[in-house]
């Protein structure tokens, strides 16, 4: 394509909120950095235990039948188990090394051009009919790239549009849509299923210490997402949005065609993909199969979904080094761990993160406050009668407006999970249900919130066709998208719900 917006950044100019949207701008800006905010958090928490422990705050343990007793963190015992657990607290975090074992594949994927290729290739021969929905899907399937698609598709998708004489707008909002709004759900198993179950995870010790929320635990249900979002994403592209565009009054321009060099990355890279894919296929489909349950034969407890990072990881590192030596990015084999360092310094902010959140979820779990909350919580709910999907309507409203003021969906997700999870678990909810509800109301708001990170970047390019755009006309565009996803997204929980499907393998909402 002509333009690569990704190397030359436009100026960001000065624009001044009103109403509303200054209100939650300015709110939000006096939010401290998610680091930060984690270690208030944990002072905030010692000081609350000490006051509990004090009062000998207690509840039955619904698990075990024991009496669980709060325990301060100031006390002698609290402190020796805060200076001696503290780096086990984040060395065995679970979303820490499954976060960073993603990193290195897609990151390796994303630094030799792969993921670009495959995207342009995808998205290049669709049919003008079809365009604003390949936006979309290729939005949402390109979150698989994490915050570096951002940066690709919906500038792409601009171009894609403006070359098929469509207001280019109209495409970079279906594409800011899908890797926005569209953010959790995907096809394949991604970043964000590693991330969140892993915190998840540890939630869940609070009242089941041997429970394990898995990254395929949401997988049937964002797969189905995929499509749905993509469908309503087009309507709304075609149906709201480029009508109040107008006609666009610029220059057009022509995709640019794939070189010989790449066709043949793209076509090698395609077929060592399939290989890979027969390969663990035999390995788990027929019966006996190695990588199947030794114990059992089957497959739901079996090391094929135990080891889907790892397997994923290692598809990564394949297709990215047949892909980066036909195109030239990978010469010799030190540029692969090259490549990979690249992508791991991405992950340096999110590494000092988990020192802090690991140290705020491990509080809950060892001083019995989380599992007071959830016995007291979910008894409160029963009260006044309201355990049913209501309760769960009511979270996702609840977190999408909490969405509006902090930034980072995991940092929010490690300090509502403790809470939460155990609080639902007790109304006999299944955590990957309470994780799904979680994730649609993140996800559907990312988009109108003045804290996203990457709005002043989607503002620039916004005014490479529309030069007077402020964060307003951006925030205009994109609150279609926003409600009615979560509005789709609450209604495809409520037929997961009534009708007893699957959320992922052997996961139902109770």
């Amino acid at each position: 394509m002509v333009r690569k917006p990704v190397d030359a950044q436009p100026p960001i100019p000065e624009f001044e909120q009103k109403g509303i949207l200054k209100w939650i701008e300015k709110t939000g800006n006096k939010f401290p950095h998610p680091f930060m905010l984690f270690v208030y958090l944990c002072g905030i928490f010692i000081v609350i235990s000490a006051v509990l422990g004090a009062m000998k705050v207690s509840v039955v343990h619904p698990g075990t039948g024991e009496t669980a007793t709060v325990k301060s963190l100031l006390s002698q015992e609290g402190v020796h188990w805060i200076l001696t657990n503290m780096l086990k607290n984040f060395t065995s975090f679970p979303a820490l090394g499954l976060v960073l074992g993603m990193t290195l594949g897609i990151g390796i994927a994303e630094k030799v051009g792969l993921i670009q290729g495959v995207l342009r290739a995808l998205i290049s021969k669709v049919p003008k009919a079809m365009l604003s929905f390949a936006v979309v899907l290729i939005g949402i399937l390109g979150n698989l790239a994490s915050d570096a698609a951002i940066a690709i598709i919906p500038p792409m998708g601009a171009m894609i549009f403006l070359a098929m004489g469509r207001h280019p707008l109209a495409g970079f909002a279906a594409g800011v849509a899908g890797w926005g709004a569209g953010f959790t759900a995907n096809l394949f198993i991604a970043g964000t299923d590693a991330l969140l179950s892993g915190i998840s995870t540890e939630a869940v010790k609070t009242v089941n210490p041997d429970f394990v929320v898995t990254p395929i635990d949401n997988w049937f249900f964002m797969s189905a997402s995929v499509f749905i979002l993509a469908i309503l994403g087009a309507w709304v592209t075609d149906k709201l949005v480029e009508p109040r565009l107008g006609t666009y009054q610029g220059d057009h321009i022509k995709m640019e065609a794939f070189t010989a060099k790449e066709r043949r990355a793209l076509k090698a890279t395609g077929i060592t993909a399939l290989i890979f894919i027969a390969i663990i296929a035999l390995l788990v489909v027929p019966e006996g199969a190695f990588l199947r349950d030794p114990k059992t034969g089957g497959i739901l407890t079996s090391p094929f979904l135990k080891g889907i990072i790892p397997i994923i990881l290692l598809f990564f590192i394949v297709t990215s080094t047949v892909y980066g030596k036909i195109v030239g990015v990978i010469q010799t084999s030190s540029d692969i761990p090259k490549l990979m360092t690249e992508s791991m310094k991405m992950m340096a902010g999110f590494i000092v993160l988990v020192f802090a959140a690991s140290q705020f979820i491990a509080f809950f779990d060892w001083t019995n406050v989380g599992i007071v909350m959830a016995v007291n919580g979910s008894e409160f709910l029963k009260s006044i009668n309201m355990t049913g999907f209501s309760v769960i309507v009511v979270f996702i409203l609840f977190v999408a407006i909490m969405n509006l003021f902090i930034a980072s969906g995991s940092a929010m997700w490690a300090m509502l999970a403790p809470v939460f999870i155990p609080m639902f678990m007790l109304l006999d909810y299944h955590p990957a249900f309470v994780q799904v509800a979680f994730r649609v109301a993140d996800s559907s708001t990312n988009m109108i919130t003045p804290m996203n990170p990457y709005l002043p970047l989607v503002l620039a390019y916004y005014q490479q066709y529309k030069k007077d755009s402020g964060m307003g006309t951006v925030f205009s565009t994109m609150m279609p998208y926003a409600i009615l996803f979560l509005l789709i997204w609450i209604v495809q929980m409520a037929v997961w719900y009534f009708l007893g499907l699957p959320f992922g393998p052997g996961v139902y909402a109770k």
